[in-house]
């Protein structure tokens, strides 16, 4: 399986604070049959994210993970004016590897109207927008039909997988399974932050969409489409909403 978002370098964000905690991570994330994972580091008015900083850090992760662990460098984008701003004037600092696809996080407290403009303007520069987590945004849990309407403009959604599993509460459950009936989801990541909670991890979520949608489509969604991401390649599955 291939995992396009995790917080793994240490003491970046509000992921793991310690080489040893990421060490821990790349283990679950190994036994679990992950065997590429993208470390995602947060860029929002918390937290700072500098490509090139963080190049150095990541080839410690490379050497820390082994050989059974493929690993690259994407960006939890969250998704305000000045980051827009900057992604368009130049996407590369933001996307997943050297690809055209791009993580974009919305905030929980408010999704503008102007948001389906936002993801044309970034579409327009090259991007694939890739939205993260819809189903558990307290906004958009109350208005899924935005997001299918953001499918039909060609918007890939990664839902989390724990989300299909229970641990974000009923409402994300039952949110994931809607867009996931829908055929409204693409990827399925582990936005994994440690080893007590949020844990690197597909298996359970990808067993979870295997009862809801068959074994073909939690493939799909859990090693084919994410596979495509990382090697920027268009989706194999994208079906019309």
């Amino acid at each position: 399986m291939v995992d396009i978002h995790s917080h793994l370098l240490p003491g970046i964000d509000d992921g793991p604070k310690d080489w040893e905690t990421t060490a821990e991570m790349c283990h679950l994330a190994v036994e679990d049959g992950i065997r590429h994972i993208i470390a995602t580091p947060h860029c929002n008015y918390r937290y700072a994210y500098d490509r090139q900083e963080l190049k150095g850090a990541l080839d410690r992760l490379r050497s820390l993970a082994g050989p059974r662990l493929q690993v690259g460098l994407g960006c939890d984008f969250h998704l305000s004016y000045e980051n827009l701003q900057a992604a368009l004037q130049d996407p590369s600092p933001y996307t997943i590897e050297d690809t055209n696809y791009m993580l974009i996080e919305l905030s929980n407290f408010s999704v503008p109207p102007q948001t389906s403009d936002a993801f044309m303007r970034l579409m327009d520069r090259g991007i694939s927008p890739i939205l993260t987590h819809p189903e558990r945004n307290p906004i958009l849990q109350k208005d899924l039909g935005r997001v299918l309407q953001w499918v039909s403009m060609g918007i890939i959604v990664q839902v989390t997988g724990s989300a299909l599993t229970g641990d974000w509460g009923e409402q994300a459950w039952r949110s994931a399974r809607w867009l996931l009936k829908h055929e409204a989801v693409h990827v399925l990541a582990s936005d994994a932050h440690g080893v007590q909670r949020r844990t690197p991890g597909l298996s359970a979520a990808r067993q979870a969409a295997a009862e809801i949608s068959g074994e073909d489509t939690a493939r799909v969604l859990a090693d084919d489409n994410p596979r495509a991401i990382v090697e920027g390649r268009p989706l194999p599955y994208f079906p019309k909403v």
